[in-house]
């Protein structure tokens, strides 16, 4: 779907006042002061290296290691896509990297960061996504953010967003926090969008032990525009950089029944670190980034949920800026479709229900 469309036109103006554009640029400045404090105040965490951590998931040759051992990149030509997968299983976690993704004309490529347990937990899987979806040249790259819990992926929990920065330009953080309480997405220490569990979301809310994934592969048939746009082989190979992983959390087997005892310790640990809460400033932080960026929302797509899932919290001033499928009022017409799309060459490591 794209949300760039000419701006609407009225056929009357009247100038603001001198008041109206004092306020006006003090209520920026103020947004904008508390935007840049939060996105620049960096995670304390520990990278580690590809090798501690990760191995070669598919793709061939089409994984290439950085000289210092720091990072990957992987990379889709006309033969295959690629991708890397956690050495461990991790029952809750914050999991991190620093990413670049590839310019000019990208239609159809998707490039995925996300945790599964799909290949264990076949038609009960756990997922949290977060998917970059390429464009044609001159429009921007899109992500969207996903939640499915205990198999429940006709129940898809989108959110789809632009960005304040060219993600092609240097690499970027994009983060995961996964507790036994809440989900928190991050862009460069920026929260977007945070899922606090309830009784009401029973099985929804991802409970068993999840890997790390990342991947890079041709989803001509939905990313761009419903598949009107596809991978053009022209620019081919189209390259994702991935560096300074961070992966935090207890390593578990999915086989047993509950964690183990060492993981409440760890479990705890995580709770208390400074990612796991969402403070005041971050808070507005995030606000502003969602009326600014987000351009579909699952919570306001009263079509496909007359009954918001329990999850949502309904802001009305967010909520007047959509229609009822979701999707904004103005500057953008997005259609969805939903198709179940395989990003790995084995098992479907997600239902894709977003065509952007």
């Amino acid at each position: 779907m794209d949300r760039h469309h000419p701006p609407r036109r009225f056929s009357l103006y009247t100038p603001p006042s001198p008041l109206a554009l004092s306020l006006l640029s003090i209520a920026v400045f103020f947004l904008f002061f508390c935007f840049a404090a939060t996105s620049d105040a960096a995670f304390d965490v520990s990278p580690i290296s590809f090798d501690e951590g990760c191995r070669h998931l598919f793709g061939d040759g089409n994984l290439v290691r950085s000289p210092a051992g720091d990072g990957v990149r992987i990379l889709l030509d006309r033969f295959t896509g690629a991708g890397f997968i956690s050495s461990d299983m991790y029952q809750h976690g914050f999991f991190s990297a620093m990413i670049k993704l590839p310019s000019d004309y990208t239609a159809g490529v998707v490039v995925a960061f996300y945790t599964s347990n799909g290949d264990v937990f076949e038609k009960t899987h756990d997922e949290l996504d977060i998917e970059f979806l390429g464009n044609i040249r001159g429009k921007p790259w899109r992500f969207q953010t996903n939640v499915y819990g205990n198999g429940s992926t006709s129940r898809g929990r989108e959110e789809r967003y632009t960005l304040w920065f060219d993600p092609t330009e240097e690499h970027h953080r994009y983060s995961i926090l996964w507790t036994s309480n809440k989900i928190i997405f991050y862009v460069d220490e920026v929260p977007i969008r945070e899922i606090v569990r309830s009784e009401a979301m029973g099985g929804d809310f991802p409970s068993k032990p999840m890997s790390l994934y990342a991947t890079i592969w041709d989803a001509s048939d939905w990313a761009t525009s419903g598949g009107r746009y596809k991978v053009n082989y022209k620019y081919a190979p189209f390259v994702s950089e991935f560096k300074d992983l961070v992966l935090e959390g207890c390593s578990a087997d999915p086989i047993r029944e509950s964690p183990a005892e060492g993981c409440r310790e760890k479990d705890t640990q995580l709770e208390a670190r400074g990612f796991a809460t969402v403070t005041p400033a971050q808070r507005r932080t995030m606000r502003w980034f969602r009326e600014r960026y987000m351009y579909y929302s699952y919570c306001y797509d009263t079509l496909r949920y007359p009954v918001p899932p329990p999850e949502c919290v309904i802001i009305p001033s967010e909520k007047a800026r959509f229609k009822d499928t979701g999707r904004l009022k103005f500057g953008g017409s997005h259609k969805r479709r939903s198709r179940r799309r395989e990003r790995i060459p084995v098992k479907s490591a997600s239902d894709n229900q977003a065509s952007m």
